[in-house]
């Protein structure tokens, strides 16, 4: 192994352990169900973020399977062009009606590569369009919805997120780690039905986005 491969390996090691202490140290509180569900998905995504898009389907699909709340939470990357103000115009639509945002959400994913700074508007204009919605010339004129996104990423950072999306299938349990980052997307189903089993009877309250 040359000298070359065994720096990349260190370097990928460090970045483990580092990411891993972050998460440790984080603040994972929120990382409970809504008030009265036992169990939900919890996930903190970029609207720019290629992997997000490809989690997306999956995530709303495994929420309508098994019925349980999906609780998104905005993490636009600083390195992406567009994220934030897409997050923004989320928020508008979610004031429509949460179903509209979702839609809006699982959208812009779908034409993520089509879509940049100058298009989004006209994009989201034609999404709002379908819907018999009109966008207003300036969708947060108070700053409110900017505000909401970046308390989102404020609370990701306090939380530990390093990469989006970060997924997570939470419980009320009181038992054991009520929690769990689903690394592997494949085993979804399979964590969900292992938090639903560990749940408590009686739904709890919780923090609520």
């Amino acid at each position: 192994m040359n000298s070359d491969m065994l720096s990349r390996i260190s370097s990928l090691a460090v970045f483990v352990v580092i990411a891993a202490a972050i998460a440790l140290a984080g603040d994972t509180s929120v990382l409970r169900p809504p008030k009265g569900a036992k169990v939900a998905i919890i996930v903190f995504e970029d609207l720019q973020c290629p992997d997000c898009a490809r989690a997306a389907p999956l995530v709303h699909e495994a929420a309508k399977t098994y019925n349980i709340p999906l609780v998104q939470y905005d993490f636009p990357l600083p390195q992406h062009n567009w994220s934030f103000q897409a997050a923004v115009n989320a928020r508008w639509f979610d004031t429509q009606s949460k179903a509209v945002g979702d839609e809006y959400r699982l959208f812009l994913f779908s034409h993520q590569l089509e879509i940049t700074p100058d298009n989004l508007r006209s994009t989201s204009e034609k999404f709002a369009t379908d819907h018999k919605l009109t966008m207003p010339l300036f969708v947060d004129p108070k700053g409110e919805l900017t505000a909401k996104v970046k308390a989102d990423y404020a609370l990701g950072q306090r939380v530990g997120i390093v990469h989006t999306p970060t997924l997570y299938v939470v419980s009320n349990t009181s038992r054991g780690t009520p929690f769990i980052e689903v690394v592997d997307r494949s085993q979804l189903y399979t964590l969900i039905d292992n938090m639903l089993k560990e749940a408590d009877s009686t739904p709890t309250a919780a923090a609520k986005h």
